[in-house]
Formats: structure tokens, C-alpha cells, sequence
């Protein structure tokens, strides 16, 4: 066959085949009188296999070395094109979502396109210092898509960066939320504990909704954290949540100062109080957990809290002995 022949048939122009013969890949076993080219069953064949190669990704000179190398390992070769097809799909993955950010973002202008372009590629940028002004930024002058910020704050790891976007998500529009709460499903700890931390920096009545459903929620970290911001928006819910932390020494100092603020209520320091001493009555064996519970009681008024600290003024615990006398003391100088 002629050249012309074999290009209609391998969908391969003319010259293609002129530059894979200067390649070496493929040469025509003969001449014509005339000197054209002249193309074998087997020299069409090779043509075909070379396609067939290229179609998998491989570069002219890796197709040479499949074709001719008797020692070219065909298994290396697939893990590498699966590697390079991996890559590549995330690179383009990645500029899919970009591009439908922006077009989220509705711009009105090529600049304003310009500007979301750049505080995108500056959130995913390995600079802490870009990431935090591109976070800053996106709250001030270029509004950046929602979900693009959602998830920064959840895969961020720089508490400055992360602080950032969490202030500017706060300030967006409300569909944050929603994507929040499906970042406290996540199957990852930490993507779990930014997302709670991130709904707490919303002040409104959803967030507040969404904080109380954290408190059933079964990883431990997000019920304390969903606790100590609702007993910080005066949420009676958080209290068992708060006597627990600081029985066990979880943020104790910030439950136990929550739990005082929330006692200043007539209708929950009776509640407060009660569920501290109970703690202090049942399992609070070891004198670090009485300490703790003792010094949280300093705040919370009450009867129930008085007959407690005269008992504890008798414990075998010297510093809660001491601690609970002092704190008496103080009540009955008021």
C-alpha cells in the first residue's frame, strides 16, 4: 500500500507517518519504481499498535521502546501511566472546580474574574502568609465562593490561616452553614473539629440549632466543643456537657468559668450546682477530679453548693480541704 492508502486507513496523515519513519518507528519495507513508498500488511499493523499505544498516553519515544526493547517491562510502564492519568485528572478536577467557583461567584467583568482567580489560586497557595491575606481579602474586597472557603477552613492546618477563615466565612452568605454541617460527618477527626469550630463563629439562631444537635454528636471532641460555645450563648443544654469536662480535665477551666456565668441565672444554678455535686458524690475517687469540681463550685450560688463546700472543708484531700474552707469563707463574707 502507498502512504495515501495507509493514512484512510489508519486515520493517520501522510505526514505523521513521514515523521514516525524519521523517528524510527516505522519504515515502509519497500519501494515502488517510481520510489514512493510502499507499506507491508505488517509495516500497517505496526502503525496500528503504535496508535493503540499513543492512545494509552505514551510518548513516541516510550511507544520505540515498547515496540523494540525485548527487555521493556509492559507491568512498569502501566503503573506509570496510571500515576501520570491520576495527576492529571486532579490537576484538571481542580480547575473544573475554579472555574465553577467563579461562575458561582457571578462575575460582572473580566477583572472581576481576574481578582476571584487570584484569591483562589492564593487559598490553596503552600504560603501560610497568602493563604491568611487571601482569607482576609475574600471577606473585604472580592467575594470568594462559598464553598471555596468552606473547604480551606476544613482542611486548613496554621491556627492563624484557619482563625482567618473562619472570620471571613462568619461574614458570607448563609449557605456556609450547610456545608459545615456536612463537614461534621466527615470520616476524619480534624476535618470534624474544624467544621465545629467554624459554626461556632456564626452568631445566629441556625448556628446555635446546629451546636445543639452537635451535642449528641459522636465524636466526643465536637460535643465539648459545641458545649462551651452554647453555654457561652446562655444554652442550658450545655450543662451536663460542661460538668463532664470538668470531672474529666477537658477544657476544664473554660467549662468551669462557662458553668459560673450560666449560674448567674436563678433557674440554673440549682441544675449547675446539683450536677457537680453529684460528680463529687459518685466516682470522684481521685483528688485531681474533686480539686477540679471544688474550684468549680466558687461561682455557682446556692444552698445545695454551701453544704458541699462545708463538706468538702473535711476532705482527706489537703488542697480541697483547703480550697473548699477558702471558698466558704468567701461566701459567708459577701
Amino acid at each position: 500500500m502507498l502512504i495515501g492508502e495507509v493514512a484512510r486507513k489508519s486515520g493517520v496523515s501522510a505526514r505523521m507517518l513521514r515523521h514516525y519513519e524519521s523517528l524510527g518507528l516505522v519504515r515502509p519495507t519497500g519501494r515502488t519504481g517510481a520510489g514512493y513508498r510502499e507499506y507491508s500488511g505488517e509495516d500497517c499493523r505496526r502503525v496500528f499498535h503504535i496508535e493503540s499505544l499513543r492512545s494509552l498516553g505514551l510518548s513516541l519515544r516510550e511507544v520505540g521502546r515498547a515496540l523494540d526493547d525485548p527487555g521493556f517491562l509492559p507491568s512498569e510502564l502501566v503503573e506509570d501511566l496510571i500515576r501520570r492519568t491520576r495527576e492529571r485528572i486532579a490537576a484538571e478536577t481542580e480547575l473544573l472546580t475554579r472555574l465553577r467557583r467563579i461562575g458561582t461567584a457571578e462575575p460582572a467583568d473580566w477583572e472581576d474574574v481576574l481578582e476571584a482567580a487570584a484569591l483562589l489560586k492564593a487559598l490553596g497557595s503552600p504560603s501560610a502568609g497568602m493563604r491568611q491575606s487571601a482569607a482576609l481579602a475574600s471577606a473585604e474586597e472580592v467575594p470568594v465562593p462559598t464553598e471555596a472557603l468552606v473547604e480551606a477552613v476544613l482542611n486548613e492546618t496554621d491556627p492563624n490561616v484557619a482563625g482567618a477563615l473562619r472570620w471571613a466565612l462568619a461574614r458570607s452568605d448563609g449557605r456556609g452553614l450547610a456545608l459545615l454541617a456536612e463537614g461534621l460527618g466527615s470520616p476524619v477527626a480534624e476535618v470534624r473539629g474544624r467544621a465545629v469550630r467554624s459554626i461556632t463563629e456564626f452568631p445566629d439562631d441556625a448556628a446555635t440549632a446546629l451546636l445543639r444537635d452537635a451535642l449528641a454528636h459522636p465524636d466526643l471532641a465536637v460535643r465539648r466543643y459545641a458545649a462551651l460555645e452554647l453555654g457561652a450563648r446562655g444554652e442550658a443544654d450545655a450543662v451536663p456537657t460542661l460538668v463532664d469536662m470538668v470531672a474529666e480535665g477537658a477544657n476544664d477551666v473554660d467549662a468551669a468559668d462557662v458553668l459560673g456565668t450560666l449560674a448567674g441565672r436563678p433557674e440554673l444554678a440549682g441544675r449547675i450546682a446539683t450536677g457537680l455535686v453529684d460528680r463529687l458524690t459518685h466516682g470522684a475517687a481521685e483528688p485531681s477530679v474533686r480539686r477540679r469540681l471544688t474550684q468549680a463550685l466558687a461561682d455557682v450560688p446556692g444552698a445545695t453548693t454551701s453544704r458541699a463546700l462545708a463538706e468538702l472543708t473535711h476532705d482527706e484531700d489537703r488542697a480541697v480541704a483547703l480550697t473548699a474552707a477558702y471558698l466558704l469563707g468567701r461566701r459567708g463574707a459577701r
